[in-house]
């Protein structure tokens, strides 16, 4: 059976995804190429769980995150601020932290522990979304994130791209739009929808 990589993400409200491909927009001015946000094929998105699954159970997980936003999490997110990190590569990349709320991490924890029957992290560059193949960096954060992403390692934010963002502000409070599950492209993109949930409000 197909096996493909996927994250279990949560897409923000429309103006805040507007906002992260216009502040995507700004760092493509230093670093061209690499992560190109879209509407469509790059979606802004904050990463709740990410693996490996059988593109049988797209359904099945499909009808766990419809039960989760049903069960009313709170979907107001809190920005923290723009952090820049380096990557593995010594590539500067920046991000919209947000802060980790104990309905966030809740919402985050019951995702890990629904899919984990489902998720595998034997990644191959196969399994992620191409073109561009998968780089080695993709591989190695799709295969490790349970034991450095998950859990009390979480760190919730939206990726704006490769670079060092500056004066560069965005709303303090917003929402979460959906739970989706998504394809993965490289650079742990966000590169299809494959099944999602409306979050109640």
């Amino acid at each position: 059976m197909e096996k493909i990589a996927v994250d279990a993400v949560l897409l923000p409200s429309d103006e805040i995804a507007a906002r992260a491909i216009e502040a995507n927009r700004e760092l493509q001015k230093q670093c061209p190429g690499g992560i190109i946000l879209d509407r469509e094929t790059c979606l802004p998105h904050i990463s709740l769980a990410m693996g490996c699954i059988n593109h049988g159970d797209i359904a099945s997980i499909g009808g766990i995150l419809r039960e989760l936003a049903e069960k009313n999490h709170p979907s107001e997110l809190i920005s923290v601020g723009i952090h820049v990190g380096t990557n593995a590569a010594g590539e500067k990349v920046s991000s919209l932290k947000l802060e980790r709320t104990e309905t966030l991490q809740s919402l985050h924890e019951e995702v890990m522990r629904g899919l984990e029957p489902y998720f595998s992290h034997d990644v191959t560059a196969e399994m992620v979304l191409s073109p561009p193949q998968a780089c080695e960096s993709t591989l190695r954060w799709i295969r490790e994130f349970p034991e450095k992403s998950s859990f009390q390692r979480f760190f919730p934010h939206i990726t704006l791209g490769y670079g060092q963002l500056a004066d560069f502000t965005f709303p303090a409070e917003f929402d979460a739009q959906k739970l989706a599950l998504c394809h993965l492209g490289n650079h742990c993109t966000c590169r299809k929808i494959l099944t999602s949930a409306e979050i109640q409000s």
